[in-house]
């Protein structure tokens, strides 16, 4: 595997991928890589030819309050395991590399990008939608792919590289990738190593609290009582607060308080032990 901080070395190492035709999947990270950042890279390995992973700590997504300091960073770690599941390149650029000085532009994705997560993390999905746009104009990539997990997060890169045109010839196709899971059922993140054992056990409770929420709204319970009820059943579980549980419209993100037609998505983020969590899964 190579890896490339520079640009220029990018742009060559990218150009050789591409000599003869061939294809390349582009996995965009933070590092701290687990499980579910490998499946990423395997799904992104059976649909192209080439893996291209990125490792960027983005300044730019954290506010001032944030873990920016504290978010891990373990590069030669990281680099070992994307090398082992066959990936060709690592772009690891620093962050003058990525925002050289001078850097002025700001992409702000309006509509998806407002509620939930960036009604709590004010300019977190604008830090977002600027850097997956550098990441698609440095690889080019044939396909990206992005967790589930990040829901909204998702929604936000879809909306930006549609609007802006990016979806030719930069990315043909953007793949959400199903969540993975712990044991128990909690979305994997690199945060979950922020939580001490206990605080880690009660976070165990999300996903099966959430799991009855919805079992409730399809069975046909009231929205807005289910989704107090999930709220008090994980302050009672050991949570410190809920920043929102909301059922939405899987493609517009809008909120919803009744099962259509259209498919829906119970969104929850939560705070435990200092680390905020977020989930979200089907619904109908």
């Amino acid at each position: 595997m190579q890896t490339a901080i520079t640009l220029e070395a990018l742009r060559k190492s990218v150009a050789k991928l591409r000599a003869n035709g061939e294809t390349i999947g582009l996995v965009p990270t933070m590092g701290a890589l687990h499980e579910g950042h490998l499946t990423l890279v395997r799904r992104a390995r059976e649909a192209c030819d080439h893996v291209v992973a990125s490792i960027f700590v983005n300044p730019t997504q954290f506010g001032p309050n944030e873990d920016l300091d504290a978010y891990p960073r373990q590069l030669a770690e990281d680099s070992a395991m994307l090398e082992s599941e066959g990936c060709s390149l690592l772009w690891a650029p620093t962050v003058d590399a990525m925002y050289p000085d001078g850097f002025v532009t700001n992409i702000s994705v309006s509509g998806v990008s407002e509620g939930f997560c960036g009604a709590d993390r004010p300019g977190h999905f604008d830090g977002v939608a600027t850097v997956v746009c550098k990441l698609f104009n440095q690889v080019q990539p044939d396909m990206a792919f992005f967790g589930e997990k990040d829901f909204q997060q998702l929604a936000v890169i879809r909306a930006m590289a549609r609007d802006l045109d990016l979806t030719q010839p930069h990315v043909l196709s953007i793949i959400g990738v199903p969540t993975v899971r712990e044991a128990d059922g909690l979305a994997m993140s690199s945060r979950n190593r922020y939580l001490s054992e206990q605080h880690r056990t009660a976070a165990g409770t999300l996903p099966a609290e959430m799991k009855q929420a919805i079992a409730n709204i399809e069975a046909g319970a009231a929205v807005p009582e289910t989704l107090d009820k999930l709220k008090q059943s994980l302050i009672d579980a050991g949570f410190d607060s809920v920043d929102y549980a909301a059922l939405a419209d899987a493609r517009s993100l809008a909120l919803v308080e009744t099962l259509a037609e259209k498919p829906a998505r119970l969104l929850v983020a939560a705070r435990i032990g200092g680390t905020r969590l977020i989930d979200n899964m089907a619904v109908g």
